[in-house]
């Protein structure tokens, strides 16, 4: 059986992000050359100009640094707008052409294709997951790559030592969601959802897939879940008594329901984790969760990723046909080193 070599070779190999700022442009006009006057009022505003020296040049904030790298003649038109040398207009000129970007007569980039780009970055750091941010995302009680701690240990028998982590991973996963249930309801999330395109339908008895609430589906699933954990014919407790041939096919099943409870509290329910400040014990027990599916081959890649796609099917359904939420997570923690390939 597959599962059985699969975890063999497991067991046998080791028992094994510059943000520009665009610059607001306000745009001035060129100041006017200094013309005589026989206007009392000019000569007057003349000979207190020579006396008490220029006012300060009125620079707006968003173009003063550009204003602090030039230099500033004396022309004024009586209302403090002062001209830069026309050397350093030219020069800034020149250098915003080579970069690419459109200049004004002052050399001043106008900001098109900077400010667009700029703005396409914040809106896609807009559209991240919470869970995806920093610090949230490096946030672990676990140090390191969690494939040392899911390797099976020595003279323990690999039936025993996956169902005995398939009972933890339940139990655990259970308590979170205990915690977070009061807010998972019905009218706050109508269906199980792991990312704003994909949400799983549940295989009813008629073999029909339906759409759940996510309580509804959460709780079906736990439920069948604790129900197979109490039968001692597939998890047995006594000496003597074996696991069942399909045991490995089963505890995929299992596996695979399990993960769809961890997409839908990371997409849905991530800002309530944080709340409770226990971003890094979630982040831990999933971490755990994936490198010990993928260890023993009880977890697919694409039902981790997903694909494009709008929906799933649930129990009894097949692949994943929509983006999970927490496949950016998965590819994250790899990058990190946390996980395996």
């Amino acid at each position: 059986m597959s599962f059985f070599n699969s975890i063999g070779r497991m067991a046998g190999r080791g028992s094994k992000n510059t943000a520009a700022s665009s610059t607001t442009n306000s745009k001035r006009s060129p100041t006017p050359n200094s013309a005589a006057s026989t206007d009392p009022n000019h000569l007057q505003a003349q000979s207190q100009y020579q006396r008490s020296g220029p006012p300060s040049p009125r620079i707006s904030p968003s173009s003063s640094q550009q204003y602090l790298s030039g230099t500033v003649t004396g022309a004024s038109n009586g209302a403090g707008a002062y001209t830069r040398s026309r050397s350093s207009s030219s020069a800034n000129r020149r250098g915003s052409e080579d970069a690419g970007g459109d200049v004004d007569e002052f050399g001043r980039p106008r900001g098109n294709s900077v400010s667009a780009a700029e703005e396409r970055k914040k809106e896609k750091e807009k559209e991240k997951p919470l869970y995806m941010c920093s610090p949230f995302v490096e946030a672990a009680l676990v140090k390191g790559n969690f494939r040392t701690i899911v390797m099976l240990p020595k003279y323990v028998d690999i039936m025993e030592w996956v169902a005995v982590n398939i009972f933890d991973f339940y139990t655990n996963l259970n308590e979170f969601y205990g915690v977070i249930s009061e807010v998972c309801t019905a009218s706050s999330c109508p269906t199980m959802s792991a990312s704003s395109s994909l949400s799983y339908t549940w295989i009813n008895q008629d073999r029909k897939s339906v759409h759940l609430p996510a309580p509804t589906y959460i709780d079906y699933v736990m439920t069948w879940v604790q129900n197979l954990i109490d039968d001692e014919a597939v998890f047995p407790t006594k000496s003597g008594h074996d696991f069942p041939p399909n045991f490995p096919s089963l505890i995929k099943h299992v596996y695979r329901q399990l993960l769809r409870v961890f997409a839908h509290i990371y997409h849905g329910h991530f800002h309530h984790i944080l709340h409770l400040r226990s971003e890094p014990h979630f982040n831990s027990l999933f971490a755990h969760f994936l490198a010990f599916g993928r260890e023993y081959d009880l977890l697919e890649v694409k039902d981790v990723k997903g694909s494009s796609g709008g929906e799933s099917n649930g129990k009894g359904g097949g692949g994943v046909t929509g983006e999970v939420g927490v496949g950016l997570l998965w590819e994250r923690w790899r990058e990190m080193g946390i996980l395996d390939g």
